[in-house]
């Protein structure tokens, strides 16, 4: 796929290798293309396309970590090198908690590996490189805008996403080098924020030290071996301090319970919540997977309760086969 290496970064915001204390030619090598394909009957192929490509970091021998959503389901994975040469993969695992995913390389491998920092160790205002497939032109030289906690429609929540400026425009599975050369994130969404009257994009990214207590089981079971989470099949966002519900997830437990768009959900087993996070969190700590969750709601100039049977996502999920 050709064209995953068809475009450049602007020149003003590539990094140089000179501005860096380490060889970055050869740390931007361990970063590759990745293209995976997705069956259309599959659970995220109509929210998340059956076609998607980003990008991948070199961690140990054969082993590529990026972000989740690019191989959820993938039937088939494609690694493309900074050189042309194009390698086949296998999804071999994928957190929801973190948004981490694993892909194993199937063919040989002679990139060098890169090394895992300490995301912890970042500060604000910090220089970082965002790393993308295919080099230095396909990177950017940017510093650290915020630590703070992020909160996703899909009912997720970092207690400290890393937020950089400014944003590499194909961020999906980037690699966040920093100053030491070290892998410390990997790249999630871009968002906006306003400074100074103006709209910017920043980059959000995963921080690595999330990977650390999970990657061994990634590796042999593909995913974390422990109680999951409930899950509720409910996209939603914030209006004017209401958590309003967007989209229902079909056949999942909300739609089930028959939830609306539109429905504006006011609190969890009696407790008010007016953010995102302290929705999820609340919903959480109900339990495991499968735990009945006691909502209040309001549609249409009426509040009343429902109790949704919560799920386990990976039980509609598509299970990852080597072919």
């Amino acid at each position: 796929m050709a064209s995953l290496l068809e475009w450049k970064v602007p020149a003003a915001a590539q990094p140089r290798a000179e501005d860096y204390g380490y060889d970055l030619e050869r740390a931007l090598s361990s970063v590759v293309g990745l293209h995976s394909l997705i069956p259309s009957d599959a659970f995220t192929a109509e929210t998340l396309g059956t076609e998607r490509a980003g990008n991948g970091v070199l961690i140990d021998k054969g082993l590529v970590i990026t972000i989740g959503y690019l191989i959820t389901e993938a039937e088939t994975v494609w690694l493309h090198y900074g050189d042309g040469r194009v390698a086949a993969g296998h999804a071999l695992g994928f957190d929801s908690e973190t948004g981490f995913g694993l892909v194993q390389v199937l063919d040989k491998i002679d990139l060098p590996v890169l090394p895992i920092g300490a995301s912890s160790a970042l500060e604000v205002g910090e220089r970082v490189v965002v790393g993308g497939a295919g080099g230095r032109t396909r990177s950017v030289a940017a510093r650290i805008a915020a630590k703070q906690e992020f909160a996703g429609y899909w009912e997720y929540v970092l207690s400290e996403a890393i937020f950089s400026y400014p944003a590499h425009p194909n961020w999906g599975g980037t690699g966040m080098i920093s100053a030491k050369g070290e892998l410390v994130g990997i790249g999630s969404l871009q968002v906006e924020r306003q400074r100074e009257g103006r709209d910017e994009h920043l980059n959000m990214t995963v921080p690595i030290d999330l990977l650390k207590p999970i990657l061994d089981d990634l590796r042999k079971f593909g995913r974390v071996n422990k109680p999951v989470r409930p899950w509720l099949g409910l996209y939603s966002t914030e209006i004017e301090d209401k958590i309003v519900v967007v989209g229902i997830a079909p056949k999942g437990p909300a739609a089930r319970a028959e939830l609306k768009n539109g429905d504006v959900v006011l609190a969890v087993k009696g407790e008010r919540v007016s953010t995102l996070a302290a929705l999820y969190r609340k919903v959480w700590a109900l339990g495991d997977a499968g735990v009945a969750v006691p909502l209040t709601l309001y549609r249409e100039g009426v509040t009343f309760d429902v109790s949704v049977n919560s799920s386990d996502r990976t039980k509609f999920l598509r299970t990852p086969r080597v072919h």
